[in-house]
């Protein structure tokens, strides 16, 4: 196995981690309820913590001494490696809710899948990170079960973001040759093979939601790899300003 596929199959997670991260720390000190202030942030730390983790073992396996800060402040948006789900625009508390749903069911799968991987790095990573996911998937299925089966309003928003996202899911199951040689290795599990066990956790939630399930989810070949959008633009600007502004500050 080569490490330049390890590498991206790195960069790609950490990524995800980090822009979602991100996104959901905007709400912080706005969010609708303090309780979900402080639960929104708390999801917010997690994500990044996992991204740390991520990002300085893709640093290692780089070789170029480029550390977690590095690579994830001093890229260039066409580097970033994430899907573009992750990065999609808050809305309102309900479409963030959607957004994070989506993504958890995604992401326990991945990372029980991952406990098994014969990278033993990749597996104490994923042990670790497992354990927050599955908390972040039962906040966040809970949520969308009890807005989706509320109010008219509150049912309304809930279909408008699901329907907004969905068209976002289908690259998390896309594979491309790295992946291939990774699923060979028993580094990582076959993307595609993560599908049928979340379509069985995201239709039992939209079901209890009473929330329609629009048609299957689609998105071009390659996902972030070499294609940058505003969305993702914007949050580099805001999160990598610091670091831009004064090139290895430390306090």
């Amino acid at each position: 196995m080569a490490s330049g596929a390890l590498l991206e199959f790195l960069l790609r997670i950490g990524d995800n981690t980090l822009i979602l991260g991100h996104r959901v720390s905007e709400w912080c000190g706005h969010a609708p309820a303090l309780e979900e202030d402080i639960a929104l942030a708390n999801t917010a730390l997690d994500l990044i913590g996992q991204t740390r983790l991520w990002l300085g073992l893709a640093g290692e396996v780089e070789g170029k001494g480029r550390s977690a800060d590095d690579l994830a402040y001093l890229r260039d948006g066409y580097d970033f490696r994430n899907i573009l789900l992750v990065e999609r625009p808050n809305g309102d508390f309900g479409k963030t809710l959607m957004r994070q749903f989506l993504f958890d069911a995604w992401h326990s799968l991945l990372l029980k899948a991952l406990k098994g991987s014969s990278d033993t790095r990749i597996a104490e990573i994923a042990e670790k990170a497992f354990k927050e996911v599955c908390y972040h998937l039962d906040r966040s299925r809970d949520l969308v079960i009890r807005l989706g089966d509320g109010t008219a309003e509150s049912h309304r928003r809930m279909q408008a973001a699901l329907a907004d996202l969905w068209p976002f899911t289908g690259e998390m199951f896309m594979s491309d040759a790295l992946d291939a040689e990774l699923v060979e290795a028993g580094v990582i599990p076959a993307p595609e093979s993560l599908k049928v066990g979340w379509n069985e956790i995201v239709a039992e939630a939209l079901a209890e939601a009473t929330l329609k399930t629009p048609a299957d989810g689609y998105m071009h070949k390659g996902g972030r790899r070499g294609v940058h959008t505003e969305h993702l633009g914007f949050i580099l600007t805001e999160m990598q300003f610091l670091q831009r502004a004064y090139p290895d500050a430390t306090w």
